[in-house]
Order: C-alpha cells, then sequence, then structure tokens
C-alpha cells in the first residue's frame, strides 16, 4: 500500500529514478535523496554500539538480528555502477581512515560498503577545505523547499575534533526507483524512509542504552517482594465447577 501511494505521487514523472524532495504519498514525508548510504552508515553505526553490550543481552540479541537481517537485504540490492564508484574514490578513502571506512558486506562475496565514520559532521565542500558548508542533512533528508535546493551530488565530512578538514566524495550512484521497491517490499515496513526513520531511532535508543549501561544491576535494589505482584505464581486460581 506504501508504495502504490509513492507511485501514485510521482505518476506524471517518467524516470527510473525517484526525485529527491518529491512527495511519497504520506504526508510530512519527502523522498529520501541518499537512502541506501545512509542505511548503511545508520546499520553499521548500530551494530558497532551493540558490541559493546554483553553478549547475554537480549536487547542486543534482538536487535542485531533485525539489523543484520535488513542490512543483508539493502547489501543484496546494488545500484548500478557501484563498484566503478568505489574505484574512483579510493584514493580518497585512504587518504582519510578518519572520516570513511570499508565494511565488508555480509554477502559470500569479495563486496564491501564504503562508509563514513560514525559522528563525522558535514564539512568542507570545496577542494581549498573551505569553512562553510551550506548542506543537507544525509539522515533525515530534504524537508523543505530550501532543503532541495541545496542538495548535491556529494558528500563532505569534517572532523573539526581533531581539526581536520575533510573533502567531500562524490556520492554513491542512486538506486533506481524498482529497486528502492524492491527493498520497501522485502524488509516489509513502509516506504524507505519510514525505514530510515526507524533505523535513526533505534541508532538514539542504543546510545542511550549504552550510555546508562543498562545490563548494570540497579543502583537502588528493590525491595523484597516489590515485583512479586506480576510473578506468574501469584495469580488467583481457577474457579472448581460444582
Amino acid at each position: 500500500m506504501r508504495y502504490s501511494l509513492r507511485l501514485l505521487a510521482q505518476v506524471e514523472r517518467s524516470t527510473r529514478f525517484l526525485e529527491a524532495g518529491a512527495p511519497t504519498g504520506l504526508a510530512g514525508l519527502l523522498t529520501h535523496s541518499a537512502p541506501r548510504s545512509t542505511l548503511l552508515y545508520l546499520y553499521n553505526d548500530t551494530l558497532e554500539k551493540l558490541k559493546q553490550f554483553p553478549e547475554s543481552s537480549v536487547y542486543r540479541q534482538s536487535t542485531e538480528a533485525l539489523t543484520k537481517h535488513r542490512l543483508r537485504i539493502l547489501e543484496e540490492v546494488k545500484p548500478e555502477g557501484l563498484e566503478e564508484w568505489q574505484s574512483r574514490i579510493q584514493s580518497a578513502i585512504d587518504a582519510f581512515p578518519n572520516a570513511f571506512r570499508k565494511v565488508p558486506t555480509s554477502i559470500a562475496d569479495k563486496s564491501f560498503n564504503i562508509i563514513w565514520r560514525p559522528h563525522a559532521t558535514e564539512g568542507s565542500a570545496s577542494a581549498d577545505y573551505d569553512e562553510e558548508y551550506s548542506g543537507v542533512s544525509h539522515l533525515e533528508g530534504p524537508k523543505y523547499e530550501d532543503d532541495k535546493q541545496n542538495l548535491g551530488t556529494a558528500m563532505a565530512r569534517d572532523m573539526r575534533a581533531e581539526g581536520e578538514k575533510i573533502p567531500r566524495i562524490e556520492a554513491e550512484p542512486s538506486l533506481t526507483g524498482e529497486q528502492i521497491g524492491e527493498i520497501e517490499l522485502k524488509i516489509g515496513a513502509g516506504l524507505i524512509e519510514e525505514v530510515i526513520q526507524v533505523a535513526e531511532g533505534e541508532a538514539k535508543l542504543v546510545e542511550t542504552l549504552l550510555e546508562a549501561k543498562v545490563w548494570e544491576d540497579l543502583e537502588e535494589k528493590p525491595t523484597e517482594g516489590q515485583w512479586a505482584y506480576y510473578q506468574r505464581d501469584t495469580h488467583t486460581g481457577t474457579t472448581q465447577a460444582r
């Protein structure tokens, strides 16, 4: 149903690719400019943080399983020209290991993903590392007319904490509308923009839980019998028929 809404919203456009910032058919939700690279970032960021949870953590186990499942679906759908793009930007990736990294895919081949490192922020837009950069968050996507005008075809990173300027790299090739539809159907959680929103929320949640170290014992121990009301062995027995 969600995919049909997007098709209806773009019925007048005869193009293989979805237009960034165009209506999706859902109120307040516009077409994302770089859904694949954004999800690659979010999923890998989430998985890296989950490694710091105990292996016995049920939250880690369930979130890890779901994230890896969706990541594999994403990796199996490759945009046209992906390998050529990776070759073109290889020198930039090697020159700035603090901003970009190569991550092997979960697919049984030698393929890999190029992902910007977590917490690398938007940076310089030119080769001479200008101080100013006006762009749109790749995590949120374009939301307003001004955002759509600022959309570029490259990403930039600025490692301000280390005083190192990171130049733009050419953006990953775009998925076709058909490929995005394939991902949406396999994940089964609505439009890819909705999937991104869920991934953003999970990435924030895992960071919050990690900071709180929720797997540790409570600082204030519960009194004896405090949770007895919720235990199975305290329910009222069934009434015997006469």
